[in-house]
């Protein structure tokens, strides 16, 4: 295992230096691989670069600043558009933050969520009208009958910013389970004014089929109208009783989405098992391979299901991590202060305990770094602020505002 690894790292640095900058490629000398913990398995990528691609290192001087340490479990944030920051709290809060740190108080009017396990007051977007309509989109685990579920809603931001008006739940993502894992909750708008939407799997042997299974929203992409109803133009996915809503199937729980800000692309970060993580390019209609292929393993040490990596007709990652690092929310950053950076992914890592940074070159990973490992943080989500500067929410409260260092 250990000389495939050496192998393919050789081919990979080599690969590197021949990519163009134009979408996101190389600056600067390629490293040996970031990651150099023993995989969990001796599974064999499907292609060069797929895992454990070389190492790079941003030049430009840069860091991380802690604005505030003052929140409870932040699980999304987004920007305004005057630079302060929404963000979620996964007890059931929205709250508001300048970029000097001051956190607002609770803002109220949210439907109630059930935050035991994973579940809580998840990821969030704005309208891109927001500047007129002020209109907020979010994900939440909600309880009904029968137990629990993925749920999006929708509400105004009072022109006071005290409350959410007329809170209103668009969408369910049945069926309910008595579970407390495995949410997915991410929401991002595409180019049409639709509404793309993540959803877990629910975690348990037992829902865990339904991640193939077209009669079911669990293990998916959606996408939806901003009232919550099948988007225009969804592909037909084959199946007796296939819900309109569904974009892509096949998925473990995945907490990332992001807009790949030059070809309009989706991108989707899901956690794999024991090992697994992945990175997909999502294209309509596609299946994305769980539980029947992964490159992780059961917390068992078993193979999930029959152990298989490919099959036909079933979507390989854009990239995954053995062992994981828990990926969880992503944006790309199309800013200019640091210009290295241009349409690099940024991903949130929660075991891991830093943010990924990778390079992304006709639509593969061309190097990888990490970035801020020496905090000791989850970080549970990461967005580009108006001012260019990537701002980031941990587990344990923190906002860090992360930018080139003046001159």
């Amino acid at each position: 295992m250990k000389n495939l690894l050496m192998m393919l790292t050789a081919t990979a640095v080599l690969a590197l230096h021949a990519c163009s900058h134009d979408d996101g490629g190389l600056e600067g000398p390629t490293l040996p691989p970031v990651e150099t913990k023993d995989p969990n398995t001796n599974y064999k990528p499907a292609f060069v670069g797929q895992t454990r691609i070389g190492g790079v290192q941003t030049t430009t001087k840069f860091k991380g600043s802690v604005i505030t340490s003052a929140l409870s479990s932040p699980w999304g944030v987004k920007s305004l558009p005057d630079g302060r920051l929404l963000i979620t709290e996964k007890g059931g809060t929205m709250r508001i933050v300048t970029k000097t740190g001051t956190v607002s108080a609770p803002i109220t009017g949210l439907p109630a969520v059930n935050s035991a396990g994973q579940g809580g007051l998840l990821g969030l977007c704005l309208d891109p009208a927001f500047s007129t309509n002020r209109m907020v989109y979010w994900v939440f685990s909600g309880n009904v009958a029968g137990g629990n579920l993925t749920s999006v809603a929708k509400g105004r931001l009072a022109n006071d910013e005290k409350t959410i008006e007329g809170a209103t739940i668009i969408y369910r993502a049945t069926p309910a389970y008595n579970g407390t894992l495995h949410y997915g909750g991410r929401i991002v708008f595409d180019a049409t004014g639709n509404l793309f939407v993540s959803t877990g799997e629910r975690s348990d042997l037992v829902t865990r089929p339904l991640a193939q299974s077209v009669t079911a929203a669990l293990g998916k992409v959606l996408r939806i109208t901003k009232d919550g109803q099948p988007a225009p133009g969804n592909p037909s996915i084959s199946g007796a009783g296939a819900l309109p809503v569904l974009y892509t199937i096949g998925h473990r729980n995945p907490q990332g989405l992001a807009i790949h800000p030059v070809t309009g692309d989706l991108w989707e970060g899901e956690h794999g098992p024991r090992g697994g993580d992945e990175i997909n390019r999502i294209e309509a209609g596609k299946n994305y391979g769980w539980p029947t292929i992964t490159y992780g393993i059961e917390y068992s040490g078993q193979p999930v299901g029959a152990g298989i990596q490919k099959k036909t007709g079933l979507e390989q990652p854009v990239y995954y991590w053995d062992p994981v690092v828990s990926p969880s929310g992503m944006t790309f950053y199309s800013g200019d202060r640091v210009p290295e950076w241009k349409n690099n992914l940024f991903i949130g890592s929660l075991s891991a305990t830093h943010i990924v940074r990778l390079v992304i070159s006709n639509n593969k990973v061309a190097g990888e770094e990490r970035l801020l490992a020496g905090e000791g943080q989850r970080f549970r989500d990461i967005t580009q602020g108006v001012d260019s500067a990537l701002y980031a929410v941990t587990d344990q409260g923190r906002l860090y505002r992360i930018d080139r260092v003046a001159p």
